[in-house]
């Protein structure tokens, strides 16, 4: 596959990249990083041809926005499509949210006097829309996802989706979304309003297929452009081993398992598991594009080069089989079938 191929996002005049950079790690998820492999790490992305950038105030709160508006801040801004997130504002004094902790430690890796504060508020959006220009540095944003709305479902579609609608409708963004690591909420979102694109975290992928029973078929016939993040599922379809986390927690023995037998299927098709995680969710006709979170240069251009990789469509004929993956799910066309 090729990363830069670009591709209409459903029906909002964007094009973005089959693969984008999500910028959660640079915010320091899991592991510090500093400002200087920020910037080499999105500067590589670029370069190797990824025009589909993802951040949100949450991650490092605030960090991951000023490290990736100071790499894209030289680049012509009609070159690449931006996304970013609204629901949460961060404030100083404000205590922190125990959901971004586990077992007593956060999950960003970072020194901040802010503290993320749900607000689906339509005011609460619009500060929070400036506040991201702001820190990005740059002077339009392109898409805008309602971030994480779960416990929010009222106040998300009465408060940021008007103010969303109205962004859009102004002419100020090109397209509304939502972006969540469940799939029930965004099906009842796609049925309540009007929404461009959904960015899917974990719910399709090697080991959770979730998103295919109702999600992608309502998406597709509503014409929402489907974006999915979390291909590895927070680690574990990187390195399948003990201790890797699975939903930015420790995966459960089940969870390695299963995850095992994939990696093992994957080496009898000399395929690397990475490799078929990263493509698998571009099979469906729903899914525009791929976003990978990356810390490093070396990173981003494994992930590029994984990316690339041919994978036989007996690969994708073995899982099924083994029970691995549904027998809906369809597996992406070879480079030589296309």
């Amino acid at each position: 596959m090729n990363p830069a191929e670009r591709i209409a996002l459903g029906t909002t005049g964007l094009a973005v990249t089959r693969l984008g950079l999500g910028t959660a790690p640079l915010g320091g998820l899991f592991a510090p990083v500093t400002d200087a492999g920020a910037r080499r790490t999105a500067e590589r992305a670029y370069a190797a041809g990824l025009r589909f950038f993802d951040t949100a105030p949450l991650y490092g709160h605030g960090l991951a926005e000023e490290r990736l508006g100071r790499a894209l801040g030289g680049k012509p801004r009609s070159e690449f499509v931006l996304a970013t997130k609204v629901g949460r504002l961060l404030r100083a004094g404000a205590p922190p949210d125990p959901s971004q902790f586990h077992d007593g430690k956060p999950f960003y890796k970072v020194t901040s006097p802010l503290n993320p504060v749900f607000d689906f508020t339509y005011d609460g959006v619009m500060r929070s829309v400036e506040e991201s220009l702001r820190r990005l540095g740059l002077d339009r944003l392109d898409i805008l996802h309602i971030h994480d709305p779960d416990e929010h479902y009222v106040e998300a579609l009465r408060g940021a989706y008007p103010a969303l609608d109205r962004l859009r409708s102004d002419g100020a963004i090109a397209a509304v979304g939502v972006g969540m690591n469940q799939t029930e909420m965004l099906a009842r979102l796609a049925r309540a309003a009007r929404f461009d694109c959904f960015l899917v975290a974990g719910r399709y992928s090697l080991l959770d297929q979730t998103a295919l029973r109702e999600l992608l078929p309502l998406c597709l016939e509503r014409r929402i452009a489907v974006i999915v993040g979390g291909v590895y599922n927070s680690g574990i379809l990187a390195d399948p081993r003990a201790g890797a986390t699975f939903d930015y927690v420790p995966a459960p023995a089940g969870v390695i398992e299963r995850a095992q037998r994939l990696q093992a299927a994957c080496r009898r098709h000399g395929v690397p598991l990475k490799a078929a995680a990263l493509q698998f969710p571009l099979g469906h006709p729903a899914v525009a594009s791929v976003l990978i979170g990356c810390r490093s240069a070396g990173e981003v251009e494994e992930n590029v080069r994984l990316f690339r990789t041919e994978i036989p469509t007996e690969l994708w004929e073995q899982l099924r089989r083994d029970g691995l993956i549904p027998e809906a799910a369809p597996g992406p066309r070879s480079e030589a079938a296309r």
